[in-house]
């Protein structure tokens, strides 16, 4: 890869989706950077969906795994896909925001995937229950790989909570076109431009709707996960610059946050002390 871009799908050769009253058109963003073993998967849980008005695009990143061997594969059924070296994962997102003609955006990121085949239908079945909606959030299937696969449900957390850190993935989160487009990823937070954007969108009092379903299933030991501290510190510095007339007092918010570094911390001590077996006894499933 010397940096020039590749690209391919059906919008390469002028078969273009369109929106529709009754049934909008959905666009699913996922990037890839180096993810032969992971991206398939994904792909195929996005194809598999039973509503038929999805575009689908995928953003990677200049691969050289044999990633763009399987988006070749599927061509013919990706809307649009593309590689080139970018400025990381907030800024291939950013790249999909502005190629998608969607009235929904969701990512879904190379390893993870949509709950099941209906869930899109089942999110977007009722148009009326979202209209002036600017975000659509549920729950998500947290999986863990490095024990077996093992899976447990997050409910999705209060909004009013959003200050403390995401309160629902991002994966099991629709935003409506005109909102995103309008106010795309900070470049400048590393590990946390989802949580500036979900956080800033409830400052200004944008309509959130929650629909009580699981809506992404995502494996646990991304970025953010591996990076705890360094997203914990991004993350105050987005709230500590808000305006948010619901935020406890200044030195509350660097408390909460002091220990949440120090607890993140302590689990990455013992996820590598503790036996694998121990650690999966500790993890409640919730089927």
């Amino acid at each position: 890869m010397t940096g020039s871009k590749i690209e391919g799908g059906l919008n390469t050769s002028g078969r273009i989706k369109k929106n529709q009253d009754k049934k909008p058109l959905i666009t699913v963003i996922t990037v890839v950077f180096n993810g032969v073993e992971q991206v398939e998967a994904t792909i195929q849980s996005v194809l598999a969906q039973t509503y038929d008005n999805i575009e689908y695009i995928i953003i990677d990143g200049g691969s050289t795994d044999g990633t763009l061997d399987i988006l070749r594969q599927y061509e013919d059924r990706i809307d649009y896909w593309m590689s080139e070296r970018d400025a990381g994962i907030y800024d291939a997102m950013n790249k999909g925001i502005d190629l998608s003609s969607g009235g929904w955006i969701n990512f879904m990121n190379a390893g993870d995937s949509l709950f099941d085949q209906h869930t899109i239908s089942s999110v977007f079945s009722d148009p009326e229950k979202i209209r002036g909606v600017d975000v659509i959030y549920g729950d998500v299937l947290m999986v863990y790989p490095q024990y077996g696969d093992m899976g447990k449900v997050r409910k999705a957390g209060r909004l009013r909570d959003l200050w403390k850190g995401m309160q629902f993935s991002h994966q099991s989160m629709f935003v409506s076109d005109k909102h995103l487009k309008q106010n795309k990823f900070n470049l400048e937070n590393k590990l946390a431009a989802d949580f500036e954007f979900v956080y800033a969108a409830y400052c200004q009092h944008k309509p959130f709707f929650y629909i009580e379903k699981t809506i992404s299933s995502v494996s646990a030991g991304g970025t953010s996960d591996i990076n705890r501290v360094q997203s914990c510190h991004e993350r105050l510095r987005v709230v500590s610059r808000s305006n948010n007339a619901v935020l406890p007092n200044g030195l509350f918010v660097r408390l909460y946050y002091s220990m949440k570094m120090i607890d993140s911390q302590a689990r990455g001590l013992i996820k590598h002390v503790l036996p694998t077996g121990w650690v999966k006894k500790a993890i409640q499933i919730k089927q």
